[in-house]
């Protein structure tokens, strides 16, 4: 028995004392000096500062060299007067679409999609996007892994399937494949989780729960004709306003919200009557419904589209997407004059040669309508606000898009200022000198 009691007592010392020693560890500190500061809202930078990581969380950020406690294990790096903001954030990616040919995603063998869309997240991190919102894909697995460090990319905030209706903006299938049978074998899109194929309010309701299910952070619908897209031309609306209605109804118990794929006035004040809290593109709305979405407080998220001479689409894609960018100046026109909450994103799809390098173009490209600082404003400390609509459903805690004590430590090192010159954002090789995500360094170039 006294044996017995001793061996108790020495195995809760050994528990205790292991307990004492992770709760005074050492912590992982990097020290920024010599830094000015894009703070992700303001038009000025903060001169010659110093800012402290603590873990992964913004410890200090200062004008004098904050003291540090002498166990931690500090990095020192010196910014040389380089500028020092949050990292970027795109609101309208694909994670799983973006480096893959159309007809890989739609027919082939979804592991090899998964492999390539997995090197493609490392070098979406190494342009110095630190977060995305994920418009439609199974992005589930991915972000999981990313999130359990066996792979470098994003945080990714997953949207799942698009939910479609019958000919709409995710139905990529045959006509061969047509009449659909009930349990009938499932296309390799719809099977594979990227795209969910839904016709009435119940088979909208369940769709919708199958992604949050899964870990959708908010709900994608289809409600508007697109250019990828075979069988919706432009102007056709798609889903009616109860068919939304059953998705928004399924976010709102989920306390998150719907966002819809739509361009044209009829499709988005539709969504808006059913209750949605984001359009994402709305390149050829009206004067009416931007006023609309301002007295509603209704997000747009868009994206700068010009016609691409170089454009691998079809030429029935093209005449459609000549359609969209003939609106992209008054769309911006539109969400200045009505002060509309602005999110920037780029949408690339199944570009196979060169996959997501042109996110930083499309960023500097925004410079046609604002000025470099509003521009990244919109791609940090706005977005966030956007990412930040997820509520509960967020996948992640704590403040992003801002340097300030408390957020989370996802910083970009720039060579140079891009306040007056954003095209130093092109070249994020040679011009982002360090990326930091959640406190880890994955670049530095000092």
């Amino acid at each position: 028995m006294k044996s017995f009691l001793s061996l108790t007592v020495s195995i809760l010392m050994l528990i205790s004392n292991s307990l004492y020693a992770q709760s005074t560890a050492p912590a992982n500190s990097t020290l920024f000096k010599n830094v000015n500061i894009f703070d992700g809202k303001s038009n000025t930078l903060l001169k010659n500062y110093y800012v402290l990581v603590k873990n992964n969380t913004i410890e200090k950020v200062s004008s004098s060299e904050p003291a540090i406690n002498s166990q931690d294990l500090v990095t020192v790096i010196d910014g040389n007067g380089y500028v020092l903001m949050p990292g970027l954030i795109d609101a309208h990616w694909h994670t799983m679409f973006v480096a893959s040919p159309a007809a890989n995603v739609i027919y082939g063998d979804p592991n090899l999609i998964t492999l390539v869309a997995a090197k493609e997240a490392k070098a979406t991190l190494m342009r110095g996007f630190t977060s995305v919102r994920d418009m439609a894909g199974n992005s589930f697995g991915l972000k999981d892994a990313i999130d359990q460090g066996l792979n470098n990319g994003p945080r990714i905030w997953p949207s799942g399937a698009i939910i479609s209706q019958t000919g709409g903006h995710g139905d990529f299938r045959l006509p061969t494949e047509l009449p659909s049978t009930p349990g009938g074998k499932l296309p390799m899109f719809v099977a594979a989780g990227h795209s969910a194929l839904a016709d009435g309010p119940s088979e909208v309701l369940k769709r919708s729960r199958e992604q949050l299910m899964r870990g959708a952070s908010q709900l994608k619908l289809g409600a508007g004709g697109g250019i990828i897209s075979k069988y919706d031309p432009i102007d056709v609306s798609q889903y009616s306003l109860d068919e939304i209605k059953a998705a928004v109804s399924a976010a709102d118990a989920w306390n998150t919200y719907v966002t819809v794929h739509a361009y044209t006035s009829k499709a988005i004040q539709t969504a808006i009557k059913a209750g949605v809290k984001c359009i994402d593109h709305g390149h050829l709305m009206n004067e009416e419904t931007a006023q609309l979405m301002s007295e509603k407080g209704i997000w747009l998220s868009t994206q700068p589209f010009v016609t691409d001479p170089n454009s691998p689409l079809s030429p029935e894609q093209l005449a459609k997407e000549r359609i969209v960018t003939e609106g992209t100046d008054r769309l911006y026109s539109l969400a200045k004059k009505y002060h509309l909450k602005t999110a920037f994103g780029t949408d690339i799809l199944f570009e196979s040669k060169k996959g997501g390098a042109d996110q930083n173009k499309m960023l500097v490209q925004m410079t046609r309508w604002y000025t470099p600082a509003e521009t990244l404003k919109m791609a940090t400390a706005d977005n966030a606000q956007l990412l930040a609509l997820s509520g509960p459903r967020s996948p992640y805690s704590g403040k992003l898009g801002v340097i300030e004590e408390g957020a989370l430590a996802d910083i970009l090192v720039i060579k140079g200022n891009p306040l007056d010159d954003m095209h130093l954002l092109e070249d994020p090789k040679n011009n982002l000198v360090v990326i930091m995500k959640d406190g880890k360094i994955y670049k530095n170039n000092l």
